[in-house]
């Protein structure tokens, strides 16, 4: 038998914790029962599609960890199959440090917010950059989107979770809360004509 997905953050070392903190039994049966899944389902890709920004973590050769903020527009980190997901690279600050630590050690992970839900989303993987295939590029490049794509990262799926939405604050952004501005704006208006109607 196969050693639980989940084992891919609960190391050893982890599980001594979870272990001496009384954690241990419950996770190992949730991982009997229904364990983190490793490869993309129509529900990841869903809610990918929704995302316009997430984390990205790699590491130095020596283990050094970097998180890099990607942003783009709705959607822009796309599943490719069952395995793989991808996104463009736009340029940048051209500092290359999630591409060198990349060209050292293969290991990385990515972490996506949705606020509004409170839900978070976990990804481990393996990551590599890659150059000169516009083919690829022309399948993440969003119509319409200002930035110029400069090579892809391709994502190749081992194991992802949705963790609880305890400690989340919820957050909207500026397109979220429009129409509800767009209400309380027509309303103003509404009140500012009967003001002035009633003064006249």
């Amino acid at each position: 038998m196969s050693p639980p997905t989940s084992d891919i953050a609960f190391t050893p070392a982890v599980k001594a914790l979870q272990e001496r903190n009384g954690s241990r039994a419950g996770y190992a049966r949730m991982a009997e029962k229904k364990d983190w899944h490793d490869t993309v389902t129509p529900d990841l890709a869903a809610f990918l599609a929704e995302r316009d920004s997430f984390y990205l973590a790699t590491a130095s050769a020596e283990g050094r960890p970097y998180i890099q903020h990607r942003g783009g527009p709705k959607g822009f980190l796309k599943a490719l199959d069952d395995k793989r997901l991808a996104f463009a690279d736009f340029g940048g600050n051209r500092q290359y440090i999630s591409a060198g630590n990349l060209s050292e050690n293969d290991q990385a992970a990515i972490f996506l917010m949705d606020y509004p839900n409170r839900r978070r989303l976990k990804l481990w993987g393996r990551a590599r950059v890659v150059e000169d295939d516009p083919e690829l590029l022309a399948r993440l490049v969003e119509p319409g989107y200002k930035a110029k794509p400069e090579r892809a990262f391709l994502f190749e799926v081992e194991a992802w979770d949705v963790n609880c939405p305890q400690h989340i604050t919820p957050r909207y952004s500026e397109a979220e809360i429009a129409p509800a501005l767009a209400k309380l704006q027509a309303r103003i208006a509404e009140l500012e004509a009967e003001v002035k109607r009633l003064r006249g």
